[in-house]
C-alpha cells in the first residue's frame, strides 16, 4: 500500500477505502466526497432497488458508491459537469444500468412528485437550500416518508465577524474564507431552518467528530499526489483545528403532504396555468 492509500484508507470510512485512489483523486471537486457519503449513509435507510436523488453529484463518486454499495439507483443531477462524462464514469465502475446522469439545476428538477425514495446532497446543498422556500420545494419529489438527507461544510460554533486566521493567506498565498463561505451555518441554523419546514418532520442534525481532521487530510493527499485543482486548504484547516469548521449532517423524513411552491412551475400546471 503506497502513502496516498494509506492516507485515504481510514478506519471510520471503511467503504470508501476499497476505491482506486487515482479515480477518487482523479474525480475531486472539493473534500473527499466518498467519506462524506459514508457518514451519511451510516444514517440513512437505503435498500436495494430504491430510487436516490444525488443532487448536485460532481462527477458522480457518490452516485456510483451508492448504486454499487447498496444496490440503489441514481439519479446524478448536476448542472457543471457533463452527463456524458458521468455517464461514462457509471459504465466503467459497473453501475451503467443503475446510474442515470443528466444535467439539471437545482431550483428546476425534471421530476415527477413522489418520484425518490432518498434524496442525497454532498458538498453542494449550502449553495442552494439556504433559500428558505427549497426545501418546500424539494421535499415534493420525495415519496411519502421519504428521506432527505444532506453533508454540508459548515460552521462548529457562530460567528459575526471571520476569525482572523481563516483570512490570514497561507504560505501558498491562498486565503481559507471566501464570500461563498457566509453559506457554511451551524448545526442549530440548519435545524430551526429545517424544522420550520411543514414539508418534513424528525428533523436530525449533527456534525463530523474531526471533520476539520479529514478534511486537512485529504487536502494533504491532494498535494502529495500532485492532484490539486486548486491551492491547498490544509494549512488553514491545520489552523483552526475545528474551532469554527468542519461539517454538519443533517436528515429529516418527508411528511404526509409537501407545501406548495410559488417558484415551482408544476405550480403554474396545476393551476391551468401556462408558465
Amino acid at each position: 500500500m503506497t502513502d496516498i492509500d494509506s492516507l485515504l484508507n481510514k478506519p471510520e470510512f471503511p467503504l470508501s477505502g476499497r476505491y482506486d485512489s487515482d479515480w477518487v483523486l482523479d474525480n475531486q471537486m472539493g473534500p473527499n466526497a466518498l467519506w462524506l457519503v459514508e457518514w451519511l449513509l451510516n444514517a440513512l435507510p437505503l435498500k436495494s432497488g430504491m430510487r436516490v436523488l444525488d443532487l448536485g453529484c460532481g462527477r458522480s463518486l457518490t452516485s456510483i458508491f451508492m448504486a454499487r454499495e447498496f444496490g440503489v439507483q441514481v439519479w446524478a443531477a448536476d448542472l457543471w459537469i457533463t452527463p456524458d462524462h458521468n455517464w461514462k464514469r457509471a459504465e466503467a465502475a459497473g453501475v451503467g444500468n443503475s446510474v442515470f446522469p443528466l444535467r439539471a439545476e437545482a431550483h428546476a428538477l425534471p421530476f415527477p412528485a413522489n418520484f425518490f425514495d432518498v434524496v442525497v446532497s454532498i458538498d453542494a446543498y449550502q449553495y442552494f437550500g439556504t433559500d428558505v422556500l427549497y426545501l418546500g420545494y424539494l421535499s415534493r419529489f420525495l415519496r411519502p416518508e421519504g428521506y432527505l438527507g444532506i453533508v454540508t461544510p459548515g460552521l462548529m460554533q457562530p460567528i459575526t465577524d471571520v476569525p482572523e486566521h481563516l483570512v490570514r493567506p497561507q504560505s501558498n498565498g491562498k486565503v481559507f474564507w471566501e464570500d461563498e463561505c457566509w453559506s457554511f451555518k451551524t448545526p442549530d441554523w440548519w435545524l430551526e431552518h429545517w424544522s420550520r419546514s411543514a414539508g418534513v418532520t424528525d428533523v436530525r442534525v449533527d456534525t463530523l467528530r474531526d471533520g476539520w481532521r479529514h478534511w486537512r487530510d485529504f487536502e494533504q493527499v491532494l498535494e502529495v499526489s500532485g492532484k490539486s485543482v486548486f491551492p491547498s486548504d490544509a494549512e488553514a484547516l491545520d489552523r483552526d483545528q475545528g474551532r469554527y469548521i468542519g461539517f454538519v449532517r443533517a436528515i429529516a423524513r418527508r411528511t404526509g403532504t409537501a407545501g406548495v411552491n410559488l417558484y415551482d412551475p408544476a405550480t403554474g400546471a396545476q393551476a391551468g396555468v401556462d408558465w
